[in-house]
Order: structure tokens, then sequence, then C-alpha cells
């Protein structure tokens, strides 16, 4: 692996477990069934739903994401407005898979996604049907292409999604904020959306069973999110960072980082990893609330 890609210290043994309680085993199975059906529907369902004018096929894309995050029996709260369509750059923090159909079933748009999940069974198709843009994350020459492609496309009036932090995260600790994404929303001239997502147990504690990291097999993961109960999934849609505040992307990248890191309240520490953020200033909420005036490095 290449020394520039960014890493995550969370692992399946520390940060995935899951303190609820558990659905039987023949209702995770129910719910496994319904979500693989979902996606099926899905892939034969894209090729048609991509030839609708933006407004019917955002309500489409919106429905299924929603159907498909509550198959495996997470419910979703959305604070915050989505406010006016047109092409931005959506950066959201990442803990899981389960983010993309998350930020979907609220903001549809087209993802930028590490390349190797074009390979994953079924999930793959679905994704490059749904107009994902893959980065290759071990081949750093291949990103001024990357930045292009996504720059194209906001230019177009797409919104897209990106996960700065490069790497999945526990949602109890965060990364950086890579700032080459935010390169495409400063030559596109579009607003940055920051959007927090958190994973939610019955107590209001971060849930561990979503969180995708480290080593963990997608299987192993898609059977423990199917066996947790009482887990929801809460997606915050903050302040726009309107085109022009920033002229620089370093400086965009750590203002769109300090208003999710503001939104989020301080979260209990996990023995054994590094790296896990401190509480927000004051200044830095202040920052995150003033009005408005750049995933790899």
């Amino acid at each position: 692996m290449s020394v520039w890609l960014p890493t995550s210290p969370c692992t399946p043994e520390a940060c995935t477990g899951h303190e609820g309680r558990t659905a039987s085993v023949p209702h995770a199975v129910l719910r496994l069934v319904a979500a693989v059906a979902l996606i099926l529907l899905g892939i034969l369902g894209a090729p048609p739903v991509r030839l609708l004018p933006a407004g019917p096929r955002h309500v489409v894309v919106r429905a299924w994401s929603a159907a498909l995050v509550r198959a495996f029996g997470i419910r979703i709260t959305v604070l915050g407005n989505p406010g006016p369509d047109g092409g931005r750059l959506v950066v959201a923090n990442h803990i899981s898979w389960l983010d993309i159909p998350l930020v979907a079933a609220v903001l549809p748009c087209r993802m930028l996604a590490k390349s190797d999940i074009r390979g994953w069974p079924v999930l793959g198709r679905l994704a490059g049907g749904a107009g994902t843009l893959f980065i290759e994350r071990d081949r750093i020459r291949a990103l001024p292409a990357t930045v292009e492609a996504v720059t194209r496309a906001l230019l177009a009036g797409d919104r897209v999604t990106v996960y700065p932090e490069g790497s999945t995260w526990c949602g109890r600790a965060r990364g950086t904020f890579r700032r080459a994404a935010f390169q495409s929303a400063l030559d596109a001239r579009v607003p940055v959306q920051p959007v927090r997502l958190a994973y939610l147990g019955s107590d209001g504690k971060p849930a561990g069973a979503p969180a995708f990291v480290g080593d963990d097999p997608l299987t192993t993961s898609l059977w423990r999110i199917a066996r947790s109960r009482g887990v929801r999934a809460e997606v915050r849609l903050l302040p726009r960072i309107p085109p022009g505040r920033y002229a620089d992307r370093r400086d965009l990248a750590a203002a769109a980082q300090r208003a999710v890191a503001a939104a989020d309240p301080a979260p209990p520490a996990l023995p054994g990893i590094p790296g896990q953020p401190t509480p927000p200033s004051a200044t830095d909420k202040d920052r995150a609330k003033r009005p408005a005036a750049s995933v790899h490095q």
C-alpha cells in the first residue's frame, strides 16, 4: 500500500461491537433477502431511471435508497434543509458502505468511490449504473484526472458526494479531510455542502454495528448490520459554503471539516485508538456558525 494513502486506526475488534438488542437469525435473513431484492431491482431499473428528468429521477433515487437502508432495520432522521438543486460538492464523514445509500436517500447525487468497489459482487454493478465516479486510490498520478472528472460533473449541474477522510472511521473517531477533491468545487465555482453522518443506538450513543473499518469483510458487515436492532442513522445537512468564500482548497477543506466536527457532540473515547478528535473549541464553533462570504491530498 502506498504511504500517501489515508488510513484509519479503527479496527473491527475495537469498533464494531453491538451492545443493544439483536434480531433473530430468521429476521436477519429476511432483511438480507429484502436488501438483495432491492439491489437487483436497482440494477435493472438504473438505465431507464437515468433517462428521467432530474426531478422525477431524484424522487425515485431517494425512495429506493431510503428503502435499502430501512431494509436493514435502520431508521433515518434528517436534520437541516437540502436547499435548491444545482451543482454542489457534498462532503461527509465516512463510517460505512451504508453511507452511500444514506446520503442518496436525502441528496441524490453522483458518488466518488474507490475503484475497488467496481469489483464488488452486485454492488459494484449497481454503483457503476448509478453514475459513480471512481478513483484509483493507489495511483497518485491518476488524481488530477479524477479532480477534472468531478469538476466536469459539477459544471454539468450534478451534485457529487465525496468522503474526504479517504477511509472509513468508526464514528467515535474522525480523520482529516483531504483537500484534493475540494479543488473541483473551486474550479467549478459551486457551493460545498458539509454533511455530518452518525449511526446511533437506542441509548443515543454511536452504534458500532454499521462501522465498516479495517479489514472487515463485506459479508461480515452485512450480517452484523442485519442482526442489529435499534440503530438510527442521522443525516445532518449543514449550511453550505458558497463559492468565493475561500480561494485555497486547504482552507476550504479545513472549513468543511470544522463544520462537521462542530455539529458532532464530543464522542466517547475508544481505548487503543489514537488520533481521536477533541471537542471543538469555542472559536471553531463560532467559525462554523458564521454566515457565508477544496478526498486525497
